[in-house]
């Protein structure tokens, strides 16, 4: 899903109807600042917010999702295709937590390993490794060639890490 492009989408659609951004966040019972936000393509909206969005702007769940107004000829294969990205982002945010929680499980295993006073090579190593499935499953999704290079880049410490770990 292209966030500036549903941004503009929707702050072209509120101009139309003559809201401001204030008007619109009144009517979703939100702030402005999360309409600022989605407008300028820093975040997408709540789920939940999707039909009465549509209602108020006078638009289709579908047009909001791609960004555009969909041809009725286009609207099955566009629809599918804003399932698909729906479904994608689902997984994003399910990572998030995921990348939470190790970086919690990491800190605590840092300070048993130190106070146990062992090596924390290894921990090193699978926070790398942890980190490299990440982004590159990140890539896989989004085609992010940041990701692409991150998760290279932990592959390559995963490895460096690893060997210094046998070798010493």
């Amino acid at each position: 899903m292209n966030q500036e492009r549903i941004g503009q989408f929707i702050a072209k659609q509120r101009k139309l109807k003559n809201l401001t951004q204030e008007d619109l966040a009144e009517k979703l019972g939100i702030t402005k600042n999360a309409v600022s936000k989605w407008e300028r393509g820093l975040c997408l909206m709540d789920m939940s917010l999707l039909k009465p969005l549509s209602e108020i702007l006078k638009v289709n769940v579908n047009d909001i999702l791609a960004g555009e107004i969909i041809e009725s000829q286009d609207m099955e294969k566009k629809s599918a295709e804003n399932i698909i990205n729906l479904t994608e982002l689902v997984n994003l945010k399910s990572m998030k937590y995921g990348i939470i929680g190790m970086a919690l499980f990491a800190i605590i295993l840092i300070f048993i390993s130190f106070f146990k006073n062992t090596s924390m090579a290894s921990l090193v190593s699978l926070l790398c490794a942890y980190n490299c499935v990440t982004f590159l499953s990140r890539y896989k999704i989004k085609k992010d060639k940041t990701d692409l290079f991150a998760g290279i880049l932990f592959f390559i410490a995963v490895i460096c890490n690893t060997v210094t770990f046998i070798l010493t």
